[in-house]
């Protein structure tokens, strides 16, 4: 009913537009042409007339040249005119105004020609006249087209109140019909539609114990038919899912409580959820109870911290390995700490998982007293073998040769290396057990930094790097061993060179960094990889495929031990092939504790 009242409303448009069109092109075409040309023949007529004025007033030249502009001006109007004859009577007036305007032009040609003394007898006689009878023809067909338009402008006035009354009209039967449609939808529609939405509510909750009564066989009785089945459906689908959900729980909760692991799972209330039975036996985590009333503070504090600042959606936080006697033992565990997101990537609790690595640091102790004994054993005999070379080279029992002399240096040059490894692997230990002692002193940073750079300016040179410091005139003197200092720096420098180009640069820095000395080390060498960064200060680690140019990987360990006996801290930021700069803290003079070494 709306589509076939909206098409009478549009074809009734339709035609009155096109009757309103027509009406106004009829005007236009018709009239408002013979009307401008009339127009147009008064204005060049009353020029012409002018312009025999001038004459008379002794301008002849000029009143001859607007004669001629204005003549040829109204013939195009009158032929305009003659063309456009759309009146019964418009053609015989046009004819007549043709005629009259030939007897004038024909008079002006003999004005022109006349003697100066006739010229005033020869206008008002006959020109004058003939001005007065052409300007009343033109006027009277202007008049006749004038009255026409205004005709025509009437019945087009008409015709478009005509069809705004049948817009009306119909405007009217519309809006009656739609309001009725209006009245009849809520029970048609929107009734029905309504118990759909209530029923959607009611499944949101959870009630699928519900069926829509379907009063009609229309798209709405269809949709609540299908709507019913579907309800049907999901309680069929929620009784399996229950039983399936409740046996995979079940399930689920058996095997972690017997992993032999200790881990258990913490809402964001601070309250276990679940815990294995390692995680309730070394550390009372017990589930349904607050991790605040564990006896171990440290298993709170993790927590709150993670609460306080969850990282990143799947990254997981690592802490210091922890002490703990356990069934008279001692023990250790590394504490790790995993947030839980939703799907919204909201923060939803945490996974602490406690890992044993007793037998870790077990063997790690026993590899480092290994390492320790084999080095004591070792050092003896390779002084023996070092002297022996020493006085061999020396020629103190006998003369050598060219080729036993330069075995015997290669012999010397290896002991040494092997000498160094040693005394590396006793520094290592000696570090980590922290039986080294440290002549600290007060250290000023250029002289420090410049001695370093000396150590290395010929090996650089060698190999066409360039070295420079780059350090403020003002850094405080710093507290420090000054040796042990010296090989952090020979150790990074010798890396550096090694690793950097032919053509590189390597700088030595240092700058005031709050309340400590950050000296750094930088080149434009190959970088470490991603994926070996973590392990860079690992013992006897070193970068695949950069074997034969290195150590056995003991330097940068023993320098970041050097470095934490310091109470600082040695970090380094590279990019792969663009190379990389290691950075180390020392505090300044006073910065250590009395007696700390």
């Amino acid at each position: 009913m709306m589509l076939l009242i909206t098409s009478l409303i549009s074809l009734q448009s339709i035609r009155r537009f096109n009757q309103l069109g027509r009406s106004i092109d009829v005007i236009l075409r018709e009239n408002y042409r013979s009307v401008i040309a009339c127009q147009q023949m008064k204005d060049a007529l009353e020029r012409m007339d002018s312009g025999l004025l001038f004459i008379l007033s002794g301008f002849m030249k000029e009143g001859a040249a607007q004669i001629e502009v204005n003549r040829g001006r109204f013939k195009e109007a009158l032929q305009t005119e003659l063309n456009n004859l759309t009146l019964p009577e418009e053609s015989a007036r046009a004819t007549e105004l043709k005629s009259l305007f030939q007897l004038y032009d024909q008079g002006l040609d003999e004005f022109l020609l006349s003697q100066p003394q006739i010229l005033r007898q020869l206008y008002f006689k006959n020109l004058f006249p003939l001005f007065n009878d052409v300007r009343d023809k033109a006027e009277s067909i202007l008049q006749m087209n004038q009255e026409n338009m205004n005709a025509a402008n009437n019945r087009a006035r008409t015709k478009a109140a005509a069809a705004r009354r049948d817009m009306y009209f119909f405007l009217g039967l519309s809006v009656g019909i739609a309001l009725l449609f209006m009245l009849f939808s809520n029970h048609w529609i929107l009734r029905p539609i309504r118990r759909l939405i209530d029923s959607t509510q009611e499944i949101r909750k959870g009630n699928l114990n519900l069926e829509i009564q379907v009063d009609a066989r229309d798209e709405i009785g269809q949709l609540s038919e299908a709507f019913n089945a579907m309800v049907a459906s999901l309680r069929l689908f929620r009784r399996s899912d229950q039983a399936k959900l409740v046996r995979v729980q079940r399930s689920t909760q058996e095997a972690f409580k017997n992993l032999p692991a200790a881990i258990a799972i913490v809402n964001t209330d601070n309250v276990i959820e679940i815990a294995t039975a390692a995680a309730r036996r070394n550390f009372k985590l017990v589930p349904n109870t607050s991790i605040e009333q564990t006896p171990y503070p440290w298993l709170a504090e993790i927590q709150r911290s993670l609460v306080k600042n969850p990282t990143a959606a799947g990254s997981e936080k690592k802490y210091e390995i922890i002490q703990q006697f356990s069934d008279n033992q001692e023990r250790f565990f590394r504490p790790r700490v995993i947030p839980i997101f939703n799907d919204e990537r909201e923060f939803n609790g945490s996974i602490i998982i406690l890992e044993d690595v007793t037998l870790l640091m077990q063997n790690d102790e026993i590899k480092k007293d290994l390492f320790s004994t084999i080095s004591h054993q070792l050092k003896t005999p390779l002084t023996s073998i070092r002297m022996a070379l020493h006085l061999l080279l020396e020629e103190n029992v006998g003369s050598l040769n060219e080729k036993q002399a330069d075995l015997l240096v290669s012999a010397r040059d290896e002991s040494d290396r092997l000498n160094g490894i040693i005394e590396d692997l006793l520094d290592i230990r000696r570090l980590e057990s922290g039986n080294v002692s440290l002549s600290l002193a007060t250290v000023s940073p250029y002289p420090l930094v410049q001695e370093a750079a000396d150590s290395f300016s010929r090996q650089a040179q060698d190999k066409g790097i360039r070295l420079e410091i780059d350090l403020p005139a003002d850094l405080p003197d710093v507290c420090a061993d000054r040796s042990r200092i010296l090989y952090v720096f020979a150790n990074l420098l010798s890396n550096a060179i090694k690793y950097s180009p032919v053509g590189g640069v390597v700088r030595l820095s240092a700058k005031l960094e709050g309340d400590r000395i950050l000296f750094s080390v930088t080149d434009n060498g190959r970088g470490i990889p991603r994926k070996y960064q973590k392990r860079i200060f690992e013992k006897f680690f070193r970068v695949p495929g950069r074997n034969a140019e290195g150590g056995v990987g003991l330097g940068l360990s023993i320098a970041k031990e050097i470095v934490t006996a310091h109470h600082g801290q040695i970090t380094f930021n590279s990019v792969e092939d663009r190379g990389a700069t290691f950075s180390f803290s020392l505090d300044p003079q006073d910065g250590l504790p009395k007696g700390g070494s």
